[in-house]
């Protein structure tokens, strides 16, 4: 899965960089690997420096395939705490996704043989 990563207000570390890598990589039994309408977009930065408690990062991750448009942002503490929360959301929404469309295909396949069955049981 190819994937964009912009940055607000904040600099890219190699660490980030490959923590980021290796939370993506999970999105990918999600995804179909063929398809090549699938795009991904990851925004990480800091909101504002103005806080007392200090500074607050937002991570935002945008997948779409095809018409479909998966999002999760998440603020927090560490720009690492807000990698796991939005890779958890997006995670969790495109399993849905995934489910749903297995869901409607094998009911499909109910009605396909209760057609050929001509109703009978």
């Amino acid at each position: 899965m190819h994937y964009n990563i912009k940055t607000t207000d904040f600099d890219i570390t190699p660490e980030i960089t490959k923590y980021l890598d290796d939370k993506l990589v999970t999105l990918e039994k999600y995804i179909n690997k063929d398809d090549e309408s699938v795009k991904c977009d990851v925004e990480i930065g800091k909101t504002t420096g103005h806080h007392q408690s200090g500074n607050i990062f937002k991570a935002e991750i945008n997948v779409s395939i095809g018409k479909n448009l998966f999002r999760a942002v998440a603020e927090e503490e560490t720009i690492y705490a807000a990698i796991d929360i939005v890779k958890d959301e997006i995670t969790k929404r495109l399993k849905r996704n995934k489910e749903k469309r297995f869901v409607l295909f094998k009911k499909g396949g109910e009605k396909i043989k209760n057609i050929l069955r001509f109703g009978r049981e």
